[in-house]
């Protein structure tokens, strides 16, 4: 009997523990993705760099063959370890060589994507550069070449709809284009039996940085949510991927990504686009993984994530995969690049008498590294140049009979690129300037003339230093113009002497009631459109005419060459380059472009004559507020310390009393 008890007792135990498991088993197949792990190959803001560029201090970077190359070793290790592996891109794409200029006819950046196996990408802002009728033409002409294509998310930045504000014939284009082309909000991919659902997403910062897309704007969150519940109730998937436009910032009240993780539950992974951020290792957010590998294609991103039965993912592995001179080019890649570039040069280059690898000028020095041009607010020699570039244009296409302009300015948002010591060719200083278009739909910002008061023009030097460190891009370099500026001081009045600079160095103070002629690109004067709002209204600037009546159309103030074309900011930049002095045959950089010149200068200060000096109507608004509160508290503490003193001599008189009283009996 015992031993019957004892065996049916391990057999009830046995079929407690075969129903446990079958039940943690049902249970972690409930779990989308349990127990699978998967390789994600990524890039983003690769910006049309099709070609190796050179990296400063030697070496080169980045370049379509040699990425070919790399996405093809690392398939092949992912296959070989029985991984499945999915390649992602976080838009931008797009814009920053001079390949974009056959973007609309050609779409080489896409088509170059299909080519190496992309397998999804998303828009970023720059991939509107061209303004809504761009992408549309893009999207076409990708889809007449009949090449392989990546298919392409984007869930919350999409045109106007028939009957709603803003609704025009360029969006109707857009739309037909999506459609033909197969857009989507997300896309489910199979890489052998694991199943991607991969959304596409664009932040609220890069539609700032878009002022022409013609685009509206659904909060990221909640676009995002809204795709992730879709995905949930309808596919069957494993890996939830977002590719991102949206990025990560060192203040994680910046960044918008490590924001959209704790906002919506279950994206395994982010690749984080825009802010052309490297992470050398990931975040990890909410159990959403984020990756960035920098920008123009210098990295490729690889992170392996394995999901446990409870949905927790692991991190098997991360690396950024460094393009650079030591990876091969693969061959076949190499002669598609090499086709797009001849291209270039016959369809757009022909036109200004150039060539891809004309030599402009030479430099003796290198100008600020890319990865720390406009990292603090301090004067930059390669602001000072392309600003000093822009009034040369304008003279040299106006004569002696054109208005003078009195200053230049550039915000660092529009420059992409920057020289390294050697030859500056054509396709370096397209590359400085290398974004947007004008009126006329062709590549690069023209250069635009408008008219500022004294007044107007020192509420635009506040803006580079109160602004700048608020709003990406809006950091400002200036010719024909000197300052300092304060960090320490009140907020919209850290700028401080003001004055008109010379060439020659002379100053003269700003007459705050006078027009003055004013010099800068299409992207950058729509920006000045923006001060008032970006500064809340406190610093006030409306861009005029020569008469003193308001800009309503920016594009009306372009400026033409000769033969009827917009002046663009890259070819001010190449004429100029080109003029300087020459040795042996090729001009040669100037000595004084090697440092600041005195345009913008920091004074770092805590004394109060520093603080104080020079104050504007919010710096006197908020002393007088606090001297208001401290004479407050003062008054308070007088009457409550008079208050205490004649309860005090209150009491003593009736103590004084009292012991007479006493006294007397």
């Amino acid at each position: 009997m015992r031993r019957l008890l004892k065996r049916g007792a391990a057999l009830l135990l046995a079929c407690l523990l075969l129903m446990g498991a079958l039940a943690l088993g049902a249970s972690a197949a409930e779990i989308p993705g349990a127990g699978k792990t998967a390789t994600i190959l990524f890039t983003h803001d690769m910006h049309s760099h099709l070609l190796p560029a050179p990296r400063e201090g030697g070496g080169e970077y980045g370049g379509f063959a040699r990425l070919m190359t790399a996405l093809t070793g690392e398939r092949d290790a992912a296959r070989a370890a029985g991984i499945p592996s999915i390649t992602i891109d976080g838009g931008d794409f797009a814009m920053g060589s001079l390949f974009q200029t056959v973007y609309t006819s050609e779409a080489t950046e896409l088509r170059s994507l299909g080519a190496m196996g992309f397998d999804v990408t998303t828009f970023g802002n720059h991939e509107y550069e061209y303004r809504a009728e761009g992408i549309a033409l893009m999207l076409e002409a990708a889809l007449r070449s009949g090449d392989p294509l990546p298919r392409i998310v984007q869930a919350n930045y999409l045109p106007p709809r028939e009957g709603e504000e803003g609704y025009d014939e360029a969006s109707a284009a857009v739309w037909r284009a999506l459609d033909d082309y197969g857009v989507t909000d997300y896309t489910m991919v199979e890489k052998d039996g694991v199943r991607f659902a991969v959304f596409g997403v664009l932040g609220q910062d890069a539609d700032d940085c878009a002022p022409m897309s013609g685009m509206v704007l659904e909060p990221i969150a909640q676009a995002a949510q809204r795709v992730v519940d879709e995905i949930k109730a309808n596919e069957d998937y494993d890996f939830i991927l977002c590719c991102s436009h949206s990025g990560t910032n060192p203040d994680p009240k910046k960044s918008e990504d490590e924001q959209l993780a704790k906002a919506v539950d279950g994206i395994d992974f982010i690749v984080s686009g825009h802010t052309h951020s490297t992470l050398e290792e990931p975040k990890i957010v909410n159990n959403t993984v984020i990756g960035c590998v920098g920008e123009y294609c210098a990295n490729l991103g690889k992170v392996t994530i394995q999901k446990d039965g409870k949905g927790n993912n692991t991190v098997l592995d991360y690396q950024l995969i460094p393009i650079d001179e030591n990876v091969k080019e693969d061959p076949a890649m190499a002669k598609t690049v090499a086709g797009y570039k001849q291209l270039v040069e016959s369809e757009y280059l022909s036109q200004f008498g150039m060539t891809y690898d004309q030599v402009l000028a030479h430099t003796s020095f290198d100008f600020t590294p890319l990865s720390q041009f406009a990292r603090e607010q301090e004067e930059d020699s390669l602001g000072n140049l392309i600003t000093d570039a822009y009034i040369y244009a304008v003279k040299q296409v106006e004569g002696t009979s054109g208005t003078p302009i009195t200053a230049a300015f550039v915000n660092s948002g529009v420059i992409r690129a920057t020289f390294s010591k050697g030859d500056i060719t054509v396709s370096n200083a397209f590359d400085v300037s290398s974004i947007g278009s004008g009126a006329d739909g062709t590549p690069g910002y023209p250069l635009i003339d408008v008219w500022l008061t004294g007044r107007e023009i020192k509420n635009v030097l506040e803006v580079d230093p109160s602004v700048g460190p608020i709003f990406s891009g809006a950091q400002l370099y200036a010719s024909g113009v000197s300052y300092q500026f304060n960090m320490n001081r009140m907020i919209f009045n850290r700028m401080t002497d003001p004055s008109l600079m010379a060439s020659d160095g002379t100053k003269t103070p700003l007459d705050d009631n006078k027009l003055y002629r004013i010099v800068t690109n299409l992207y950058s004067s729509q920006m000045l459109g923006l001060v008032t709002e970006k500064s809340f209204g406190i610093l006030k600037v409306t861009p005029k005419d020569a008469q003193g009546n308001p800009i309503t159309d920016y594009e009306a103030h372009i400026i033409h060459l000769d033969n009827g074309s917009e002046l663009k900011e890259w070819y001010a930049l190449a004429t100029y380059l080109a003029s300087f002095p020459s040795e042996g045959g090729v001009p040669q950089v100037p000595a004084r472009y090697a440092g600041p010149e005195g345009r913008k200068v920091s004074v770092e200060s805590w004394s109060p004559v520093a603080l104080l000096r020079q104050p504007n109507w919010v710096t006197l608004l908020v002393l007088a507020v606090a001297v208001f509160l401290i004479a407050l508290v003062v008054f308070i503490v007088y009457r409550v310390a008079t208050r205490k003193r004649r309860r005090l001599r209150r009491s003593q008189r009736q103590g004084g009393r009292s012991y007479r009283s006493y006294r007397g009996k």
